[in-house]
C-alpha cells in the first residue's frame, strides 16, 4: 500500500501523488533538472542545497544507486520529485534502490504527479517555494500557506551547510578511469589546496587523475594554514 503525498507551491498550485522516499514534511525552493541520467549526482550536488528538485525524465531510479556516483558526503537536496520511480535497480554497480537510498538519508520525495505540468509552470513563472508532505488527510490549502511562510533563498548563506567540516586529503585516482592522457610526463605531482564552497567531488577526482595531490579545506579556512604535511 502506497502512502499519500502532496506537493504544494506558494502560488496556490498543488499536486497529489505518493510518497517515494522518507515520510514527513520538506520545504524548499522548487526547481527542475532535465538530465536523463545522473539522478544520484543531482541528489548529492551541493548546488541544490535548500532546493526541491524535479526530474523531468519520466522514469527515475532504474539503475539504482552506487557509492561511486556521489558528489558530496550525503544528499544535499531538500526534497525530490519524480513522475515514476523504478522499484528495481537494474545495474551491476548498484548497491541498492533509489527509494531505499532516499529513505536511509531522510529525503522526502513524491512520485506519480504530472512533472510535465509542474515543469511548464516553473519554466513560465520561475522557481518558487514549495512543500512536500506525506501521510493521510493532508490539507493542500494549509500546505500552500506553509510554502508561502518559508524563507526565500535570496541572501541565504548555504556555504556553511555544505562545506567540509574539516580538512581532508583526496585519494589518488586512476587516470585510465577518466581516459586521461597527459601531454608530457610529470616530474612531480602537483599540490593543490582546494577550498570547499560546495565543490562537487568529480572535480577532485579529475584533478587527482591528472596528477595532482589535493587537500580540501573548509570554506572559512585562513589561507595561511592551507599547507601539506611535507610542506610545513
Amino acid at each position: 500500500m502506497h502512502t499519500e503525498a502532496v506537493l504544494a507551491l506558494e502560488d496556490g498550485t498543488w499536486y497529489r501523488g505518493v510518497a517515494a522516499g522518507a515520510e514527513g514534511v520538506a520545504g524548499g525552493e522548487v526547481v527542475f533538472n532535465t538530465s536523463m541520467t545522473g539522478y544520484q549526482e543531482v541528489l548529492t550536488d551541493p548546488s541544490y542545497a535548500g532546493q526541491i528538485v524535479t526530474m523531468t525524465c519520466p522514469e527515475i531510479g532504474n539503475y539504482g544507486v552506487s557509492n561511486g556516483d556521489i558528489e558530496s558526503r550525503a544528499p544535499q537536496v531538500a526534497g525530490f520529485i519524480v513522475r515514476e520511480q523504478s522499484p528495481v535497480a537494474s545495474n551491476w554497480r548498484a548497491s541498492g534502490t533509489l527509494r531505499d537510498y532516499l529513505v536511509a538519508n531522510r529525503i522526502v520525495a513524491i512520485a506519480d504527479i504530472d512533472t510535465r505540468a509542474l515543469t511548464r509552470r516553473l519554466r513560465s513563472a520561475g522557481v518558487m517555494r514549495g512543500v512536500i508532505a506525506t501521510g493521510e488527510q493532508l490539507d493542500p490549502a494549509a500546505l500552500v500557506e506553509q510554502a508561502r511562510a518559508l524563507p526565500k533563498m535570496e541572501g541565504s548563506d548555504l556555504v556553511r551547510d555544505v562545506t567540509s567540516p574539516e580538512p581532508f586529503d583526496w585519494p589518488s585516482e586512476d587516470p585510465d578511469e577518466f581516459g586521461v592522457t597527459l601531454s608530457r610526463p610529470l616530474t612531480r605531482r602537483l599540490r593543490i589546496a582546494a577550498y570547499d564552497f560546495g565543490m562537487k567531488w568529480n572535480i577532485l577526482r579529475r584533478l587527482s587523475a591528472h596528477g595532482c595531490d589535493v587537500r580540501v579545506y573548509p570554506a572559512d579556512t585562513p589561507a595561511a594554514v592551507t599547507t601539506f604535511p611535507s610542506c610545513t
